[in-house]
């Protein structure tokens, strides 16, 4: 099948088109012809080595983390999905590969697709949306009448999440650049940050969560904006130590998390907040919850661009860029 490949970590021009073996198909497996295939700021961060530490996959590694399409064949324990399923999913993430025209994933990862949105569209939505769904619902417990700052609203999970806060009844607040301020709004944000000529610390306070997307100086400065008790959850690191016991860390790696992340532990201590770095998983049941909420209309994916699949290395270096509002979705089939 037709792919695209990292054979070594490290390089922006490091990915290639190529032909690799059709996916082993196991037991609790649906193998899924791929029709679109979101792309990530994550697949960037994958090929350049950014993970090879604490999730060492094996090269060559195709790339892709988002998919739709539809199920071509099932494993013999598979109950949920039959033959001409339309899914949509975020594979496991060790069996990553949506850059391709087939992929098998286990079937407690995916979902039916959202039945109101194309192909194309179904793809921008499982990773970031089940990042926003583990951030705020799960992770920070957010409810009716909090506040939550999201950053980068007009990036693909600040579209998504901006909608889900919303939904829940918080009081949203965001940042972006002053050209996105409309889409933001439209989306549901309260209030708009300008990150560019306003400084998010002295227009808000008393914030429940913060979800910060950016990390390093962004991340530190977000604890100024909660309330005593309040969350920072943190999807651009550093790892801390939960998340090494989540994935099976040895000891080693789980000190090296303590280490990296002592000092913005330190300092939510001393802000007398929390702070949590979330790495999202793979889930079928969340995935449909928020189909649910896209058929009913009250979430709506934010789609940039579509790049035909054969441009699938343009369509990384657009999103490397950070101009992407919403998602970049590669159209496989």
């Amino acid at each position: 099948m037709k792919a695209f490949i990292v054979d070594r970590y490290g390089r922006a021009d490091g990915v290639r088109a190529g032909e690799m073996p059709e996916p082993e198909l196991r037991e609790d497996d649906v193998l899924v012809q791929v029709h679109a295939a979101g792309v990530n700021v994550l697949d960037n961060k994958i090929r350049s080595g950014e993970f090879k530490l604490i999730l060492p996959f094996r090269l060559p590694l195709i790339l892709g983390n988002d998919v739709a399409g539809v199920v071509i064949r099932t494993g013999s324990r598979v109950r949920r999905f039959k033959v001409g399923d339309e899914v949509y999913a975020r594979p496991h993430h060790d069996r990553i590969g949506t850059f391709a025209e087939l992929i098998a994933m286990n079937e407690a990862d995916v979902a039916l697709k959202p039945r109101t949105l194309t192909m194309e569209e179904a793809a921008s939505i499982p990773l970031v949306g089940l990042t926003a769904w583990q951030a705020l619902i799960e992770r920070a417990g957010l409810k009716k009448g909090q506040k939550v700052l999201i950053h980068a609203g007009s990036g693909g999970v600040g579209t998504f999440a901006i909608q889900l806060a919303r939904h829940v009844g918080a009081t949203v607040a965001t940042t972006a650049g002053a050209a996105n301020s409309d889409l933001v709004r439209r989306l549901g944000a309260d209030v708009v940050i300008d990150y560019r000529t306003d400084d998010f610390t002295k227009a808000l306070r008393d914030f429940d969560v913060v979800l910060d997307t950016q990390g390093g100086a962004v991340l530190e400065r977000s604890l100024q904006v909660l309330k005593p008790g309040g969350k920072v959850i943190g999807i651009a690191g550093p790892p801390d130590p939960d998340f090494a016991k989540s994935i099976g860390s040895n000891r080693l790696m789980g000190l090296a998390m303590r280490f990296l992340s002592r000092k913005i532990r330190k300092a939510a201590r001393r802000h007398h907040v929390g702070y949590s770095f979330l790495f999202m998983r793979a889930d079928g049941d969340q995935l449909r919850e928020i189909a649910a909420l896209i058929d009913a209309g009250i979430i709506r994916p934010v789609v940039d661009r579509v790049f035909p699949f054969e441009a699938t290395k343009e369509a990384l270096a657009y999103v490397e860029t950070g101009r992407a509002k919403g998602k970049v979705v590669i159209k496989v089939r």
